[in-house]
């Protein structure tokens, strides 16, 4: 069962039958621990995308963002450097630093955490419940991105171009 959480005063277990999932940018996005649950400190996601999906080159300037790769490999921008990250690799991605990501091997299994909780929200706007645990559906085309960067926007994120190729 999953209980709110006050910060420094209560645990939290987050049942994997409570927890949402969404399609987001071509990502299956399994939202392990909300910022609601937190008290607004921070959520956690487990992101699976398949060769080519992608961020946009963005900032956020109300969070900070970490990866874990957990399978596969991505390329990670940060500020104007690129690096490879494979199982293992920690990406630490401090608020109003550019940076984007692009899954390179055939799927990659990555964590994402934000401090404070509030991504989590914009994905949700942005993407839709996914239906199944699976990567979603190939895109057709890609994404409207004047109307992501709008949304964006809204929290707090400013996308600065498009996603890097694989």
């Amino acid at each position: 069962m999953t209980r709110p959480l006050t910060p420094g005063t209560r645990g939290l277990i987050a049942d994997p039958d409570a927890q949402t999932a969404i399609w987001f940018l071509g990502v299956l996005s399994q939202v392990r621990v909300t910022g609601e649950q937190t008290g607004g400190s921070f959520s956690l996601t487990d992101n699976l995308g398949r060769h080519g999906d992608a961020s946009p080159v963005h900032v956020h300037e109300r969070d900070d963002e970490m990866f874990l790769v957990l399978d596969g490999e991505l390329r990670v921008l940060v500020g104007d450097d690129e690096h490879t990250a494979g199982p293992g690799t920690a990406a630490v991605l401090p608020r109003r630093l550019r940076h984007a990501y692009v899954v390179t091997s055939p799927t990659a299994r990555f964590l994402s955490l934000h401090t404070p909780a509030g991504f989590e929200q914009f994905a949700a706007e942005v993407g839709r419940p996914a239906p199944t645990l699976t990567l979603p559906p190939e895109p057709v085309e890609p994404p409207d991105f004047a109307v992501l960067a709008e949304t964006a926007a809204r929290h707090g994120i400013t996308v600065l171009a498009p996603p890097p190729q694989p």
